[in-house]
């Protein structure tokens, strides 16, 4: 079909999907909307969703694809709070593996997180194999020591050599890392989009994540002996990393932050 596929029987011409459309694409006549800028289209999929009547299909973003969430109910206001407020940063994970299946359902979900333009652009690269988390968070010590950023660390890293406490991934069974063209202007924020929202899922698949910070210090600053420890394709870059496994502790209260700071003009 061409790019956008109208059913005049139920198009109403409300206007609403040309309204809609983020780049201008869509313009209304007297059959119902038509497309005059193609190449303007980013796929973003808002006006076969808009559409009131399905009356709207798309070539990049079909209907037939898409969620109908008529009637699915809205989260309240204290419990949409509490649901963004309980998300924690975990750091003692059970010493269990992660189900191939939760943690494929955990990224489809990243997936599906707004993105600049809908540029989208991330993959992820799953690590399921703790052996390799772990020797990734050695080397990450060993590039610390070294790096310019030593005087910062020296606590954890003493930590590290003396007592064998995992200060870079805690002893998470799992890494997931977010990866982008290294040309792709957007691959970093992108990223910060997608694994987001893998984070605000991963408690209803009863796990529990934690961005692997000083991680990504060392992977950004194209730490060889460290990259070279994942499979990453020619051209791409790492863009992201968290770490993924079941909570050893349970939170019991939601800790408060710095009051609000807010102006108006």
């Amino acid at each position: 079909m061409s790019l956008i596929c109208v059913d005049e029987s139920k198009c109403i011409r409300c206007g609403i999907c040309v309204a809609e459309c983020p780049t201008m694409v869509l313009n209304m006549s007297a059959s119902g909307p038509e497309v005059v800028h193609r190449d303007q289209c980013v796929a973003c999929g808002h006006c076969v969703a808009v559409c009131p009547n399905a009356a709207l299909d798309h070539e990049l973003t079909p209907l037939e694809r898409q969620v109908d969430i008529q009637g699915l109910p809205v989260l309240d206001k204290e419990s949409a709070a509490r649901f963004l407020r309980s998300r924690r940063s975990i750091r003692s994970f059970k010493n269990t593996p992660v189900s191939r299946e939760k943690l494929l359902e955990l990224v489809d979900m990243a997936r599906l997180a707004p993105t600049a333009s809908n540029g989208q652009g991330v993959s992820y690269l799953i690590v399921e194999d703790k052996k390799i988390v772990e020797e990734a968070a050695k080397i990450v010590i060993d590039w610390l020591e070294e790096s310019p950023f030593s005087h910062y660390f020296g606590v954890m890293v003493q930590a590290f050599r003396e007592k064998g406490v995992d200060i870079v991934l805690r002893g998470a069974p799992h890494l997931v890392l977010a990866i982008a063209n290294a040309d792709f202007p957007r691959g970093r924020e992108n990223s910060v989009f997608s694994l987001a929202y893998l984070e605000l899922f991963a408690p209803a698949l009863g796990l529990g994540s934690c961005w692997a910070g000083i991680f990504e210090l060392c992977a950004f600053k194209g730490h060889e002996p460290l990259l070279n420890l994942f499979p990453i394709p020619e051209g791409k870059k790492i863009t992201g990393a968290v770490m993924v496994g079941v909570p050893k502790y349970r939170y019991q209260r939601l800790p408060e932050r710095n009051p609000l700071d807010v102006a108006f003009v």
